[in-house]
């Protein structure tokens, strides 16, 4: 049997998860120590803390009110084990170094190191907003925010939102061309793209059921996310953009959306960082306030 401190750090680690297996690969370790960590603890405590069947897992509630007093515990002995900085706990110090898309970064992102800022003067922040994907291992990055898929074992990643996407157009490209009513009808209409930096070609336009689909000839085609936007906010052609981008616009009746029933599914965003060694208050500090900031979304 794995000792205490390990089984619980496994079983908070499966509840903040959507399987046993993303849990696994967050910690490193195989999907089979993650079923025997919790076994174990069912065992110990001699309540079922997982529904388990061929859909996947779901916590009880009594699983979900010890994941809770775990979490506090295990955070409270790995703190015992950081050691002392130079700041006082509230005013944590030091650079902490980020890296997240451009549109995400300056929406959501922002925000929270605006309000931080304001709190503890003393932290400085080292920002990279790009578009193209930033390894933060090779880069020694401390924070990284990703919109889509991470499975990277060297990550400790929390997934704290699932914007969805929206087809939209402006109100007068709509009463110039019409709503399209179809996938393919898009080929015949005024778009814009995304270009992708590793393969120098579009982004596919994500649908239902997996469909994609690469607009023919562009009427504007950008490299920078935030200028695609700026020209779907123009009407210069129907674009896809993420929820976090497109919603206010929706709501202002400025954009409208298209396609709706053909809507695909939402993508995660997840806040991650390397799994190497001591985590500094300061880095600790912002990533936990990240979480908290984007939960809200």
């Amino acid at each position: 049997m794995l000792n205490r401190l390990e089984m619980l750090r496994i079983f908070v680690a499966a509840a903040e998860a959507p399987s046993f297996k993303e849990a696994a690969v967050r910690l490193g370790i195989s999907p089979q120590a993650v079923t025997r960590a919790v076994q174990d603890l069912e065992a110990a405590q001699g309540e079922l803390l997982f529904h388990r069947n061929t859909s996947g897992i779901q916590i009880t509630g009594y699983g979900e009110r010890l994941a809770a007093q775990a979490r506090d515990s295990v955070a409270g002995i790995d703190a015992l084990f950081q050691p002392v900085e130079k700041a006082a706990p509230s005013q944590p110090e030091g650079v902490v170094r980020l890296t997240a898309p451009v549109g995400l970064g300056r929406r959501l992102i922002m925000p929270v190191l605006t309000t931080l800022s304001r709190q503890y003067p003393l932290l400085r922040f080292d920002v990279q907003f790009s578009d193209t994907h930033t390894d933060v291992v090779d880069e020694r990055i401390d924070i990284g925010v990703r919109y889509g898929s991470l499975r990277d074992s060297r990550y400790v990643a929390r997934r704290v939102a699932s914007p969805p996407f929206r087809t939209v157009g402006t109100p007068e490209l709509i009463a110039l061309h019409g709503k399209p009513k179809s996938i393919e009808q898009l080929h015949d209409l005024p778009t814009t793209s995304l270009r992708d930096h590793s393969t120098g070609r579009a982004w596919p336009w994500y649908f239902a059921g997996g469909q994609t689909i690469s607009p023919l000839n562009p009427r504007f085609l950008s490299s920078e996310s935030e200028a695609e936007f700026d020209a779907i906010l123009a009407g210069i052609g129907f674009g896809q953009l993420p929820g976090f981008m497109a919603d206010e616009h929706i709501a202002s009746g400025r954009l409208l959306p298209v396609l709706q029933k053909l809507q695909p599914e939402p993508w995660d965003i997840y806040i991650y960082r390397p799994q190497r060694g001591p985590v500094p208050t300061r880095i600790r500090l912002v990533f936990d306030q990240l979480v908290a900031g984007l939960s809200e979304r």
